[in-house]
Parts: structure tokens; sequence; C-alpha cells
């Protein structure tokens, strides 16, 4: 679709790839008021119309991580690594403030007539403070220590002591909380019959459902991703020694 500011809101939002992320960020109103053209839109929400047309150009072409991006899993544990944190944490840090956003506006409209939203809202806030920091201690703990000790056997060296003693003990912790987030978007998941918006859902809420099924999607491949190959591989790096 050609981008132009005659078409309305709502051809935008549903013809070009991830365009009501854009809208969200500038402050466009792409549900109730869609019937607008995106010159009106973009005057009412006092955005130049340029600015949001570079956004849109943007946008479309933001790619969610995918199973087909995945690494080589037999290949170095450091490469895995900047995969993980470069598709997988990077997705999440960008849509954990936007689902949070959207949540925000549907439970206000549509809270009193659907309570369910009302939960759900409450488990993906107590899950996002949960990634969020299970995120930084991959980031800054357990990450740092697989690649040194990746680095460690590769040249021959002694493997690195961490105060943790093997790597096993903060792995069991990531899985303990990768289960936990699990437990959170399944509950969330049911709640929302299956990401299902209602009869009188409006776009804000259809689109607020889809963001979470895609969300939980690539949660499943992040996971995989640790759980089934970075964690043993360095388990069985580290060889069961005590640091």
């Amino acid at each position: 679709m050609n981008l132009d500011a005659t078409r309305t809101v709502r051809d935008l939002a549903t013809g070009i790839p991830n365009a009501t992320r854009a809208f969200e960020k500038l402050g466009i109103d792409y549900c109730c008021g869609g019937s607008k053209t995106l010159s009106d839109a973009c005057m009412q929400a006092h955005v130049p119309v340029e600015d949001v047309l570079r956004a849109l150009e943007q946008a479309s072409s933001f790619n969610q991580p995918s199973e087909a991006s995945s690494p080589d899993l037999d290949g170095a544990l450091c490469g895995l690594i900047e995969h993980i944190v470069t598709t997988h944490h990077a997705y999440v840090k960008q849509e954990l403030p936007r689902l949070h956003q959207l949540l925000n506006k549907v439970v206000s409209v549509h809270g009193k007539n659907h309570p369910e939203l009302g939960k759900i809202q409450q488990t993906f806030s107590g899950m996002s403070a949960e990634l969020t920091s299970h995120m930084m201690k991959e980031e800054h703990i357990l990450f740092p220590h697989i690649i040194a000790l990746e680095k460690a056997v590769s040249n021959g060296t002694a493997k690195p002591r961490p105060a943790f003693g093997t790597v096993g003990n903060p792995v069991h912790m990531m899985e303990l909380e990768h289960e936990s987030a699990g437990a959170a978007l399944k509950e969330i998941s049911t709640l929302s019959s299956n990401y299902t918006a209602p009869e009188d859902g409006c776009f804000s809420y259809r689109t607020l459902y889809t963001a979470l099924k895609e969300f939980e999607a690539d949660l499943h491949q992040h996971v995989h991703l640790e759980n089934n190959s970075l964690f043993p591989r360095a388990i069985a790096l580290e060889g069961g020694a005590e640091g």
C-alpha cells in the first residue's frame, strides 16, 4: 500500500504491516478515530504528517523474531547468546512497554464490561517485572560467564570460577523463571479465550490480543533456545566441575 496522508488511519492500520506500532508511539488514534484521514489525525494529535509517514516506513520493515531466524544450534555458544540477546531479548524489551500501553487503553475502555481484562493486566504486569529482572541477570551474570567458559575451553586455559559455584545453579533458577513466565502467558491465553476478542472489541482490543499471541509465540522460541540448547551445552562444557 502506498503511503498517502489522504488515506484513512484505519486503512493504513490494516494495510501496512506494524502500522499500529507507529500510531501508538506517536499518539495517533487508529481505533475510534480510524475513519479520519491521516492528515486530519495528525492535526488532531499535533504531530507532523512527515514524521508519521517516516515512522510508518520504518514500522513496515519491523520483523518479529521467528523460527526461521534461529541460529545454528551446533555453532559457538557466544553466537547463540548474541542471537538470543539481539533477537529475543530486544523483542521483549520493545514489546513490554507497547503491551502495557495497549492494556491500559483497552482496560480503561472495556474493563467494566470485560472484567477478565483486569486479571490479564495484573498477570501481565507481574510477568513483565519478572522477565525484565530475568533478562538482566542473564545479560550481566550468566551469559558473560558462559562466554568466558567457552573461551577458556577453546584456549585451553583455566575455567573461570564464578561466585555461584557451577553454571547449573543459575541455569536452574532461569529455568524456573521460564516456567513462571510460560504459566503466566498460559493463564492470559485462557482468560482471553485463546486471544479471541469479543464481538464488541474495538480495533485496539484486537490489536492487543494479536500482540499478546505473538509475544507468547516468541517466548516459546526464546525459551526453547535457552532450555534445550544453550543451557545443556553450557553445563556440558563446564564438565560438572565445581567452578
